[in-house]
């Protein structure tokens, strides 16, 4: 918050009156707030980022939250929610980790904490083609060589390869792997979307009725 606003939200919270934005009439609440940063509070209090009779305020139950690292066992826990959550909005029917994956997640520092596990577990769930995530769908933020995370272009060019796989699979699966009627489908030529069956290494005869 803007030093301005920590002024209002002190205001607020000594004397729970608030006015709406527009209006001239002070009205009354009775809440509590639960605060949260990643702050280092002391250097933060002492640089007049965050002012001093604000953090007293605020500072009633204070609860220190370790980093990921240090209480692995929330990882499976977290990683089960996040798959699921992710699964729902995808629209596929994902189960749960295998062992290998699972492995993988416990391994790793997690520099990130918690919202770089949900980015790895969303990766992971747009990448699975299977109903459980395996070691390969597990993918962390890399450094290349100068210093930053996967660049634009690597990540667009998996994302479209993910879509493609995956789009292609859904017509077969219709058109029971009929190439003519899946192509037609797409508005692809039969030839260019038999190019993409063979780059995916897609098996059009498993899609067939009775196979």
């Amino acid at each position: 918050l803007s030093l301005a606003a920590q002024v209002k939200l002190l205001r607020f919270l000594q004397e729970k009156e608030y006015r709406q934005l527009g209006s001239t009439r002070i009205c009354r609440a009775d809440v509590r707030v639960i605060a949260a940063t990643n702050l280092d509070i002391p250097e933060a209090v002492g640089s007049g980022r965050i002012r001093q009779d604000l953090y007293y305020r605020l500072d009633v139950l204070p609860l220190s939250l370790p980093a990921l690292r240090e209480r692995r066992d929330d990882i499976p826990l977290l990683a089960d929610h996040f798959i699921k959550q992710y699964g729902r909005e995808l629209k596929k029917q994902i189960l749960g980790f295998q062992p290998p994956a699972l492995r993988k997640l416990l391994a790793h520092d997690w520099p990130g904490n918690v919202r770089e596990l949900q980015h790895v577990i969303e990766r992971a769930a747009l990448f699975c083609e299977q109903n459980t995530i395996g070691a390969d769908e597990i993918r962390f933020p890399r450094l290349n060589g100068s210093g930053g995370q996967e660049t634009f272009k690597e990540a667009k060019a998996k994302t479209i390869d993910c879509f493609e796989r995956t789009y292609i699979q859904g017509l077969l699966r219709v058109y029971q792997g009929n190439i003519s009627q899946a192509s037609k489908a797409a508005r692809k030529n039969r030839r260019a979307f038999w190019q993409l069956i063979r780059k995916h290494q897609i098996d059009a005869q498993a899609f067939k009725s009775g196979q």
